[in-house]
């Protein structure tokens, strides 16, 4: 099975979700990128998650928001918006903390899930992470998957582990 089958199969997309929303940017001509474990994936071994973390161009925030409200339900969060769609288990979160605005624009396309999309450099997924392991209003487990994702970067790139904060270095240990 093919890695987009398998990803469709597993968030049970009967509705295209996926397709739809990446269509839906690319013909309006909305910037992005993925973040987030989807975004490890791409340079990493995969590993499955109904999770699709993206951020756009802040210049096309409040554009994508309403294209999004157009097609999909939205959930405004302090720092997120939640997309969804009936006949879909994918869950698209785009992330609106401005820390992650500047990744669009360093962004090359990868493949993820067998999805040629646009994914924050290597560096800023790692940074990305860090910011969400090191985040104390998450979720302990949310925490140990970020830590889990900067292991899996840092095995695949060991010469970004400068890059970590020793207290993050120090739990990897462990």
């Amino acid at each position: 099975m093919q890695a987009h089958a398998f990803w469709k199969s597993v968030t049970m997309d009967r509705a295209n979700m996926l397709e739809n929303l990446i269509a839906l940017l690319s013909e309006n001509g909305v910037r992005y990128c993925v973040i987030g474990g989807q975004a490890v994936n791409a340079y990493a071994e995969p590993l499955v998650s109904l999770d699709l973390d993206l951020v756009v161009a802040v210049d096309q925030l409040a554009k994508a928001e309403s294209l999004f409200t157009s097609r999909f339900r939205v959930e405004r969060f302090p720092h997120s918006l939640n997309v969804s769609a009936e006949g879909s288990d994918l869950r698209v979160q785009i992330q609106t903390d401005p820390r992650y605005f500047e990744f669009v624009e360093r962004a090359c396309e990868r493949e993820v899930l067998g999805v040629p999309m646009p994914v924050a450099r290597l560096e800023d997924v790692l940074q990305g992470k860090v910011w969400a392991a090191l985040d104390a209003e998450r979720r302990a487990s949310k925490r140990r998957k970020d830590l889990l994702d900067i292991e899996r970067i840092l095995e695949v790139r060991p010469e970004l582990r400068g890059l970590v904060p020793a207290s993050l270095l120090n739990k990897l240990a462990e």
